[in-house]
């Protein structure tokens, strides 16, 4: 099996966690590769004084951590029995670890929040770090409403292959429909004298799709708004999924973009942010 061929997993214990692994190991299942769990630990950061309490079974906080693991073991089996499962116990702060774990990976999946996240935020601060700073795709995990509508992927005026790409592949091992957005604020409709170069690029994504993945049903949106992420995000209210690529590189440089950040934000269904490759964000 390629390196490639493996799904990470972030795993602490909450209930978005749980909703992650299950998300992950279904994906893994419909790929047949692997499945590699991580939960990160922070408590050495806090004390050394890791071991079992004398007299005491079941005590100590590496058993706390090693239980939290199995339980993650325990939730991906209620979702697959077949998927070859590795488990990791690392010990630091969870996005450097998961990032690091994660390099070569297909996949990165987290839950739209942690243990430590605030009730108030939709998406905790380790997978926005993760989805603006990790190589491979990053998959932001939430029940859906719609677990059989389509995918549905936003494309911008340039960098887009890389986010079609994951998009058409996830459809078509979920045998499902592409939904393919491409959004003009308002003011650039009004401003342009036709809608050549907006239907150039739809076009373009189109035939990219069918050239590469010609069994899937398609439709092509090209759809004005005031705003491109609320627009994308009415147009995918049945999706499964939404995926949204990104040119930014990094929390130093720019973050994932203020799309990819309302997306994540404020959509019903798992979200998948998907980066270019280095060679193409560096041109």
């Amino acid at each position: 099996m390629k390196e490639s061929e493996r799904i990470v997993v972030g795993f602490d214990g909450s209930p978005e966690a749980v909703t992650a692994v299950q998300w992950a190991t279904r994906q893994a299942e419909l790929r047949s590769c692997a499945l590699q769990l991580v939960h990160c630990s922070l408590w050495p950061a806090i004390t050394h004084n890791m071991e079992p309490v004398p007299g005491v079974a079941d005590s100590g906080l590496r058993h706390a951590a090693e239980s939290i693991v199995a339980e993650g073991v325990a939730c991906a089996r209620q979702a697959s029995e077949s998927v070859e499962i590795t488990k990791s116990l690392v010990y630091g702060w969870p996005a450097e670890n998961l990032r690091k774990l994660a390099g070569g990976a297909s996949m990165l999946v987290v839950g739209s929040r942690g243990i430590g996240g605030f009730m108030g935020l939709l998406v905790g601060s380790v997978s926005l770090e993760l989805a603006a700073t990790a190589a491979c795709p990053v998959a932001v995990v939430r029940s859906t409403d719609h677990p059989d509508g389509p995918v549905v992927v936003g494309i911008d005026r340039e960098g887009w292959e890389a986010s079609l790409h994951y998009a058409a592949s996830h459809a078509s091992y979920a045998g499902t429909s592409l939904r393919i957005v491409h959004v003009r604020k308002r003011h650039e409709a009004h401003a342009e004298a036709s809608d050549v170069g907006p239907l150039e690029i739809l076009h373009s994504a189109v035939r990219t799709v069918r050239n590469t993945s010609p069994e899937l049903e398609l439709e092509d949106l090209l759809l004005t708004g005031t705003s491109v992420a609320g627009t994308l995000l009415s147009a995918a209210k049945d999706a499964q999924l939404i995926v949204v690529g990104t040119m930014g590189q990094g929390l130093v440089r720019g973050s994932i973009g203020s799309t990819a950040h309302a997306v994540l934000h404020h959509a019903s269904c798992p979200v998948v942010v998907v980066r270019p490759p280095l060679e193409a964000r560096e041109q």
